[in-house]
């Protein structure tokens, strides 16, 4: 939330009367320090924040400046770092891409352990009501390690379409450029996803089950349904 946005018609905080904040920051968009600094003014005591994992590696300076605005606040803080979201693929950026038949990832076959935003929702309710998670650092994880070509073809099976994956940088750079982006901006994209594709395969956790205490959604699971309910009809 900007800073413009905290308060409502009438000059009154919106966080006004509240005891924990759940702050998250769309793709793009900053966290205003002066929300958090209003947040806490007008007695808010705890704050969980959606971040990202590997943000370091990426070098994601959005959401490090956000996590340092939360963590720095003076006041109870959790940081919910989220892998890539099972809902990219049906709601999210690479749905165009699944109905397309072309989903195109500069990761190659690195594998990633994919989060259901049910799981993610679930850890940021439990953070600012129950005791025990301020200072906590939470990296979510899904049941499984999956590669984005291994995830596209269940994308693809449960849904009944063709849909291909590419993961090399050239193909990345094709495809972006061909839809008008900017040469020099994907270049930075490609930096960035070589950085993480570097780290190599991601070891799938148990915090969403020690958080929640059920086990976290798995993505065939959330292919499934999402196919069921129609979303790539």
């Amino acid at each position: 939330m900007e800073v413009g946005q905290a308060r409502d018609p009438r000059g009154v905080p919106v966080v006004a009367g509240s005891g924990a904040v759940f702050v998250m920051a769309p793709a793009g968009v900053p966290i205003a320090d002066e929300f958090v600094e209003l947040a806490v003014a007008e007695g808010v005591s705890r704050l969980v924040l959606l971040s990202s994992k590997a943000i370091d590696t990426m070098n994601d300076t959005r959401l490090l400046a956000a996590e340092r605005a939360v963590t720095s606040a003076g006041v109870e803080s959790t940081v919910v770092r989220a892998d890539w979201f099972d809902q990219n693929f049906d709601e999210g950026f690479l749905r165009d891409a699944v109905l397309a038949g072309d989903v195109v990832v500069p990761l190659g076959d690195v594998r990633q352990a994919f989060n259901d935003a049910e799981d993610i929702a679930a850890v940021a309710v439990v953070a600012p009501t129950e005791p025990g998670h301020a200072g906590r650092t939470y990296e979510l994880s899904g049941p499984d390690a999956l590669s984005f070509g291994e995830a596209t073809a269940i994308v693809a099976r449960e849904s009944g379409r063709p849909v291909r994956y590419r993961g090399e940088p050239d193909a990345y750079l094709e495809t972006m450029t061909g839809f008008g982006l900017d040469r020099a901006q994907v270049l930075a994209e490609i930096e960035a996803f070589e950085a993480l594709r570097a780290t190599g395969d991601v070891t799938p956790n148990d915090v969403v089950a020690e958080v929640t205490g059920r086990p976290p959604i798995s993505f065939e699971t959330y292919a499934r349904g999402a196919a069921a309910r129609g979303a790539w009809a």
